[in-house]
């Protein structure tokens, strides 16, 4: 019996520091009592995404998910930042060839590299749902958190664009250092967010001026426009964060439950899995066009890091890891 001692609600199962360890080829994961801590461990390539990325993160998210102690995940990143997006300095500048192959044997299928490397060709016949067949399983990794039963929130600093939006804006609460920058430049070529959550996160309007552009904000604005809950000073973000997740972890696991549930009800009625789907088809088709494939060639020829430089050149005049603003 419980009736005798106070605040019973909060209590829960026992904490067996005695975790089994698993290695993961993208990111490590801990637990701190009641908090599950997952972490970008690519560093020196800015975290960006490769194929193992949406495995990791599903299986991690899986097992904080299982484990009765665990009441809200925290998803953050090593180094200078959150996550760069996608390895694109491998399939921009080598056509997806097998510095894109992951851990996983892929061979023959739509995650073979050398299968995209062919459906790629421009000088032959394009099949849009072998690219959507590929790109569609990143998408479904990364919403495994906003579907877990568990809260999940994003610690942002640096930099979180491209492809780590289509992270970051699946987790329930995001917290983004003033200074840190988001945003989705290869909208202004090569690129269509696959996630689709801009508009079901921001609303229309100011989805589209970001998208519209390829502008980025900084974590100030981020908070200003509702994209983050919080935009602490850059030395501030660990201890806002902590305090955050110690928050909501204190609360019981099935309030927890009902909660996100009860609120993820609303938010998937908007008609979050279609725009997925539609946002993921595309981002296919924006790297088979014209454009596209002039911005790939671009970066065969003069390695990614220029074309990207290029693309983002005047009138933007925002390439690199801030958003240039005060």
């Amino acid at each position: 019996m419980t009736a005798g001692r106070p605040a019973a609600w909060r209590e829960g199962p026992g904490d067996d520091t005695n975790d089994e360890p698993v290695e993961y080829a993208t990111l490590t994961y801990e637990r701190t009592g009641r908090i599950a801590r997952i972490t970008f461990n690519r560093p020196d390539q800015g975290n960006s995404i490769t194929p193992d990325t949406p495995l990791d993160l599903t299986a991690a998210v899986e097992r904080a998910d299982l484990d009765p102690r665990v009441h809200v995940i925290l998803l953050s990143g090593r180094g200078k930042g959150f996550c760069g997006g996608y390895d694109l300095a491998a399939s921009a500048e080598r056509l997806m060839d097998g510095d894109m192959a992951g851990r996983r044997d892929a061979t023959g299928t739509v995650l073979d590299p050398l299968v995209q490397m062919a459906n790629h060709d421009p000088s032959g016949t394009w099949d849009p749902m072998v690219d959507y067949a590929m790109m569609s399983r990143f998408t479904r990794g990364f919403a495994a958190l906003l579907h877990a039963n568990k809260p999940t929130v994003a610690k942002i600093h640096g930099f979180c664009v491209a492809g780590g939006t289509d992270i970051a804006l699946h987790c329930d609460q995001i917290v983004i250092a003033s200074d840190a920058k988001i945003g989705y430049p290869p909208t202004r070529v090569w690129g269509v967010p696959s996630a689709g959550m801009w508009a079901h996160r921001l609303g229309d309007q100011r989805a589209k001026r970001l998208l519209l552009t390829g502008d980025c904000l900084n974590g100030k604005e981020a908070y200003e426009w509702g994209l983050a809950i919080e935009a602490p000073e850059p030395d501030d973000l660990d201890a806002r964060t902590e305090n955050l997740v110690e928050r909501i972890a204190t609360m019981p696991l099935n309030q927890l439950m009902m909660v996100k549930l009860a609120l993820n009800s609303a938010l998937l009625s908007q008609g979050v899995e279609n725009s997925r789907m539609i946002s993921t088809v595309f981002d296919g088709i924006s790297r088979h066009t014209r454009e596209g494939y002039a911005f790939q060639q671009r970066a065969a020829a003069v390695g990614f890091r220029q074309a990207v430089r290029e693309r983002d050149g005047a009138p933007y005049d925002d390439a690199g890891p801030s958003t240039n603003k005060g």
